[in-house]
């Protein structure tokens, strides 16, 4: 099955996408992935990528769907797979649909999870990291025994500056901005399943699997 995985920012896809891919037996493949392997391994295009990844710019479309066309072009993911990342943007999706067409296959489903900003915003901006072990607590969901100190280590917790309510709140205008507009892209192909992303994490996970066995996954 060939999946991709859509959301906004603290919609839990990262740990979806773990739980769901090794359900599928599938790889999950995610353009974090690819550029730290690209520019680990010294690659031409994770030399390019690098260039612009240490300056501070976004690495260009065409770098990164390479990148993935040569990933998708793998062994193990020739009888499926599922892309956490990405596409980003609509553009990047109609990428997607052509190298895929190339490689003589199409993509089964889009699962989008969803859930509202001000749930996003709880999630993200109650999260505190350890700053000895690196555990991270929340404030809500998963407190510590003692505010400010890490039950593991005793360590002092701290809110991680991308964890800062005015930078989520950019990162969320930048997804209705970029990202949002896959749901109608892929809805239009009737290929988009919706996932209530509110809740502990194996009841989205059950939600995501039961959707995918009725799509024969």
């Amino acid at each position: 099955m060939r999946l991709v995985l859509v959301g906004p920012p603290g919609a839990g896809k990262g740990t979806q996408a773990e739980f769901v891919a090794a359900h599928l037996a599938v790889p999950k493949i995610s353009t974090g992935d690819i550029f730290r392997a690209n520019v680990g391994q010294g690659t031409p295009l994770g030399r390019q990528a690098k260039q612009y990844m240490d300056s501070g710019q976004l690495v260009p479309d065409e770098v990164t769907i390479t990148m993935v066309r040569e990933r998708l072009a793998e062994p193990d993911a020739a009888d499926g797979f599922l892309l956490d990342g990405f596409p980003r943007t609509v553009p990047q999706a109609v990428a997607l649909d052509k190298m895929l067409a190339d490689l003589g296959t199409q993509l089964d489903l889009v699962l989008e999870l969803v859930v509202d900003e001000d749930e996003v915003i709880r999630r993200i901006t109650g999260r505190r990291q350890c700053r000895g072990c690196g555990k991270i607590w929340h404030v809500e969901f998963d407190p510590p025994m003692h505010e400010g100190v890490c039950d593991r280590c005793g360590g002092q917790l701290y809110q991680r500056d991308d964890d800062r309510l005015e930078v989520i709140e950019e990162r969320l205008r930048v997804y209705q901005r970029d990202t949002a507009p896959l749901v109608d892209f892929y809805g239009g192909q009737g290929k988009l399943v919706g996932i209530d992303a509110t809740g502990p994490v194996e009841d989205v996970t059950v939600r995501a699997i039961d959707a995918l066995r009725s799509y024969g996954g």
